[in-house]
């Protein structure tokens, strides 16, 4: 296939850890109600990693979910052009950390005009919640919609990055709110590695690598009365390696 022009776009992978309803799969549903045999979990949520998509209205490949990014300004450099994207398309804009991930340059990854890709890792922390426009929507990351063109693949690609780097570095203080408890910051590295962790450790690892510091408040206690739980913050706010050769496994 010849191409009369090359056109370059960034794409931003965009994750947040987020609450989405719980599903019945397939063949468990209550067969004592009527409906499809896949449906939600009335009132019942999980904590899971969740990707920003937009869906398609025209063609090619008209109704499929694609990652925000768009083409480069002859002006821009590469992150500034995925900066604006975001904010322009999805009104992302409390952008925690940006990093490129890859180059996508097959000349058959797209229909017509050649793209080349930039690929992006963008993280937003737990407390941010942009207005979406209506065409645009968080997905779970374990249940990806019918993905446009390549962009299943940079999904993964950028879920892979995250989690490796959330083992070696202090990546997760683009996840996080500004101030948390213990249980929440598990909640949020279970989320984007994939697997369950041990709260104690993890407390242990962190505070050993001063990734987190102790704010000296407490949360309000909960419903249940018992000792406050412990505030922390994240003592960096910038990307920095704590243990080039760690690894968070998962709880036993």
């Amino acid at each position: 296939m010849s191409h009369s022009s090359t056109i370059h776009e960034s794409l931003t992978a965009v994750f947040q850890v987020r609450r989405f309803p719980d599903i019945i799969p397939a063949g468990q549903e209550d067969i004592s109600n009527s409906g499809p045999a896949t449906r939600r979990h009335p009132g019942s949520e999980h904590t899971e990693l969740g990707v920003l998509l937009w869906q398609r209205a025209m063609d090619p490949q008209v109704g499929t979910w694609s990652l925000p990014g768009g083409r480069l300004r002859d002006n821009e450099d590469l992150d500034t052009s995925a900066r604006r994207q975001l904010a322009e398309k999805v009104d992302v804009q409390q952008l925690m950390h940006l990093e490129q991930l890859s180059l996508f340059s097959d000349p058959h990854r797209v229909p017509g005009d050649r793209r080349i890709a930039s690929t992006y890792l963008g993280l937003i922390p737990l407390t941010a919640d942009p207005q979406l426009p209506s065409d645009t929507r968080w997905h779970p990351v374990s249940a990806l919609p019918h993905m446009s063109f390549d962009h299943g693949t940079v999904v993964e690609y950028a879920r892979t990055r995250l989690a490796a780097k959330l083992s070696y570095t202090n990546i997760a203080f683009a996840l996080a709110p500004p101030r948390f408890t213990m249980s929440t910051l598990r909640e949020i590295y279970c989320a984007a590695l994939g697997y369950e962790v041990d709260t104690t450790n993890l407390q242990r690892v962190l505070s050993r690598r001063t990734v987190i510091t102790p704010t000296g408040a407490t949360a309000p206690p909960g419903k249940a009365g018992g000792r406050p739980a412990a505030l922390y913050r994240f003592t960096d706010s910038e990307l920095r390696v704590t243990d080039e050769f760690a690894a968070l496994r998962p709880r036993t």
